[in-house]
C-alpha cells in the first residue's frame, strides 16, 4: 500500500502514548504501518521518557522530542512540523491535543479514534466499537489500523538493546556479586498509578528471602518516586537483594531485565518492557484487568484473584484490598520457582 485516504503516503508522524507501557504494545501497530508503507519515513513524536523504549527500533525513523504545546517550544514544534509536510498522522495517544498538533501542523490525513471530543480535527475519524474497549491495548492499536483498512497481523512487540547496554548492565551486576551462569529474579514493587496495583513490601521481602535460599540471585528495581517502597523491602528482607532505585535510565532499566531469568511485578511498565524481552513474567494484578492490559507472550503467569470488586481501576482500595490480601507468598514463589525450572 502506498496510497491512504486518496493520497500517496511518503512520511508519516506517530504521536505516541505517554505511557512506557503502553507505547511498548504500540509496536506491533507501528509494524503494521511499516509493512503497509516499505519505503515511506515514520517519525514518531514521543515524550522524552516514553521515546527510549522506541530507540533501535527498525520501524521508526526519527524520533522527535515532544514536551507539551503550552510554551514557546510548542509553537516552534508546530512550525517545524509544517515544515516537514507529513502526509499520515497516526494519532495512538486519545488526547485532543495529539489532533490538534496534526490539525496545526497542516497533516491532510489524520487518522485516530474519535475520543475525547475531537472527531471534528480527525480524517479519518475512527469509532471505537464495544468491544475493541473490552479488548487487550495492544490489539485496540492494532484495531485503529484495522478500521482504517490496513492489513493487520498480531505481530511481536519491539524493544532492541544495544550491544554496549548489554555489556554496561552485566559490568554493574558483576559489581554486585553476580556472575553470568547465576540465575537472577527481578522485583519490581512499584505501580504509578497507585497504591491498588501494588502487592505488600513485606510479602516481597519475603518473596525475594525466600527465593535467595534457592542459590538465586534477586534484583530490586524501582523509580524515584518508588525508592521509598524498595528501601522498606530491604528493610524487611533478611538476605541482601541487588538494588537500582532512582538512578538508572529507560534503556539502563531494559539492559538489566534482559538479564533476568524470571521478573515478578505488578501491572506497570517494566512488566511489558521483560514480555518485550522475552523475559518469563510473574505479573501481580489488583485493581487493574489482565485481559486488556497483562503481559503478552505465553510463558508468562499472570496471578489475579477475580474478586466481585475487581476490576476496580482505582488509585486506592476503599475496602480491605481483597484482590492483592489473596495473592499469597507461597504461590508467587511457586510461580517464580516453575519459571525458573523451564
Amino acid at each position: 500500500m502506498v496510497e491512504f485516504y486518496g493520497r500517496e503516503i511518503k512520511s508519516i508522524l506517530i504521536r505516541s502514548v505517554n505511557w512506557i507501557g503502553d507505547a511498548i504494545l504500540t509496536t506491533p501497530a507501528i509494524s503494521v504501518l511499516r509493512n503497509n508503507f516499505h519505503k515511506a519515513k515514520i517519525s514518531i513524536l514521543a515524550k522524552p521518557y516514553v521515546s527510549e523504549v522506541f530507540k533501535e527500533n527498525p520501524d521508526i525513523d526519527e524520533i522527535i522530542p515532544y514536551e507539551g504545546l503550552g510554551s514557546k517550544k510548542g509553537f516552534v514544534l508546530i512550525n517545524e512540523l509544517r515544515k516537514r509536510r507529513f502526509d499520515l498522522a497516526v494519532l495512538f495517544q486519545n488526547a485532543f491535543e495529539a489532533a490538534l498538533i496534526s490539525f496545526l501542523s497542516g497533516i491532510p490525513v489524520r487518522l485516530g479514534y474519535a475520543t475525547d471530543g475531537r472527531a471534528f480535527l480527525l480524517r479519518p475519524s475512527i469509532k471505537i466499537r464495544p468491544e475493541t474497549k473490552k479488548k487487550h491495548h495492544l490489539d485496540y492499536y492494532l484495531d485503529l489500523l484495522s478500521e482504517a483498512g490496513f492489513n493487520t497481523e498480531r505481530g511481536p512487540l519491539v524493544l532492541n538493546l544495544k550491544e554496549g547496554e548489554r555489556m554496561w548492565a552485566i559490568d554493574l551486576l558483576k559489581k554486585n556479586g553476580w556472575n553470568e551462569d547465576d540465575r537472577l529474579v527481578g522485583i519490581n514493587p512499584g505501580a504509578t498509578y497507585g497504591k491498588a496495583k501494588r502487592w505488600y513490601p513485606e510479602r516481597f521481602a519475603s518473596l525475594a528471602d525466600r527465593i535467595i535460599k534457592e542459590d538465586v540471585k534477586v534484583i530490586l528495581f524501582g523509580g524515584l518516586k518508588e525508592t521509598a517502597i524498595v528501601e522498606e523491602i530491604k528493610k524487611k528482607m533478611v538476605s541482601r537483594p541487588i538494588f537500582v532505585t532512582g538512578n538508572t535510565s529507560v534503556r539502563e532499566l531494559a539492559s538489566l531485565i534482559e538479564r533476568c531469568s524470571v521478573f515478578v511485578s505488578n501491572d506497570t511498565g517494566p512488566m511489558h518492557m521483560a514480555a518485550a524481552l522475552n523475559v518469563p513474567v510473574v505479573a501481580l494484578f489488583g485493581s487493574t484487568d489482565m485481559n486488556i492490559t497483562g503481559p503478552i507472550g505465553e510463558k508468562h503467569r499472570v496471578i489475579w484473584k477475580k474478586v466481585e470488586c475487581s476490576p476496580c481501576f482505582l488509585r486506592e482500595c476503599p475496602k480491605d484490598f481483597r484482590c492483592m490480601n489473596l495473592i499469597t507468598v507461597d504461590e508467587v514463589v511457586d510461580a517464580v520457582t516453575e519459571r525458573l525450572v523451564v
